[in-house]
């Protein structure tokens, strides 16, 4: 009889119930359940329909060596047909694009980086699957791709560091006291209220819940959101657009309730590219509010704005799947979900630091130093 510690028949259960886990995994699980259970080898073989050398096998294994003996032995296998040349010729095709090879693609697939191999010469054949398997062990996947924005404001590192500063409550070399704040300000913009033309369907066994794909239009509204960076509050507001008019109600909001309204020092990190931009936009703040002071991150730098994770989830479980009757509804929404938010809210742990800014800087350098021509010289980003 095979004795199993209790944590070890919570994991074979587990593997044993799987349903979308290797075969191998759950059979293997299930024929040591069975053992402890006293089943003969035999009576394992026919219950599970296999050979009786396979039961007698993995209950061997797991009484000598646990859990880690169910798995497979490490395998030799067959050696390599492809020289060290071959190999290291496709992963160099595969990090340039196709382009550089008068390939009309705008990327690589695996078929396709196996058929150029062979264009040139690399090899006789060449399996995609062959080259999907050495990319893989190298991580360079050249099928997958992502967007970036190549940082061009002049002013992009002094800018980017001040609020990285703020961040870790710090100004101009000096630490915050307690009665000075930072708070990350921003509009969600274009948020549409749509109702489903048919009620969705509940999820059941073997269903996932089903939204229909048509719907009707009921307009748009903004939704204006301060987030308090170190105490982790929202402040929101609806608006039925965007503008210059509902962003000074957003201030007014908070500047004019507690604990900012007598703060010494309110510190609002906002983009550039949006409508509070501009020294003009600095000095109006000033002019209205004394204690506040306006911080513009670089042009294209959203992703430093913490304000943006809060807009994330709104999206997530507030605004999607969207099926709202009408605007109000929308609106008491995400009404309705800064309270909710607030009470369980904790600050964000965010880990991009002065240290990693420069090692950024250094290497959006190297980028424009290798795309700058001959004689050219390159500018820092800031």
């Amino acid at each position: 009889m095979v004795e199993l510690r209790d944590a070890d028949r919570v994991v074979l259960e587990e593997r044993a119930a799987g349903y979308t886990g290797p075969f191998w995994l759950v059979l293997r699980a299930r024929i040591v359940l069975l053992a402890a259970e006293d089943m003969t080898n035999v009576g394992i073989a026919r219950r599970l329909g296999v050979d009786v050398d396979t039961v007698g096998k993995w209950r061997k294994r797991f009484a000598t060596e646990g859990l880690p003996g169910l798995k497979d032995r490490p395998r030799s296998g067959r050696p390599g047909r492809f020289a060290a040349e071959v190999v290291a010729g496709i992963k160099a095709m595969a990090c340039q694009p196709p382009q550089a090879r008068a390939v009309p693609l705008s990327r690589w697939s695996s078929a396709e980086l196996a058929a150029q191999a062979v264009a040139e010469g690399l090899a006789v054949h060449v399996a995609a699957c062959t080259v999907r398997r050495r990319l893989a062990e190298d991580a360079i996947k050249p099928w997958q791709h992502r967007s970036w924005i190549f940082p061009r404001d002049p002013g992009f590192a002094a800018e980017a560091a001040r609020v990285l500063d703020l961040y870790q409550r710090v100004c101009d070399g000096v630490a915050l006291g307690p009665d000075e704040y930072v708070i990350s300000a921003d509009e969600k913009s274009q948020l549409q209220a749509l109702s489903r033309c048919h009620p969705e369907l509940a999820p059941g066994p073997g269903r996932l819940r089903r939204g229909e794909f048509k719907y009707e239009r009921h307009g748009t509204l903004a939704y204006f959101g301060a987030y308090d960076v170190h105490r982790a509050q929202l402040i929101g507001r609806v608006a039925p657009k965007t503008g210059i008019v509902p962003f000074a109600e957003l201030i007014e909001q908070v500047m004019t309730q507690q604990p900012y309204a007598s703060a010494q020092r309110v510190f609002w990190v906002v983009e550039n590219g949006s409508f509070p931009a501009g020294q003009a936009s600095i000095a109006r703040m000033s002019s209205a509010w004394p204690t506040a002071t306006l911080v513009h991150l670089p042009v294209h730098a959203s992703w430093l704005n913490q304000i943006e994770i809060v807009f994330s989830m709104i999206q997530r479980k507030v605004v999607k799947p969207a099926d709202f009757a009408g605007l109000d509804e929308l609106a008491q929404r995400l009404t309705e979900f800064q309270p909710r938010y607030n009470a369980a809210a904790r600050p964000f742990d965010w880990r991009f630091t002065r240290a990693d800014l420069d090692d950024l800087i250094r290497r959006i350098d190297a980028h424009r130093a290798a795309s700058v021509p001959a004689g050219a010289a390159p500018s820092r980003a800031g």
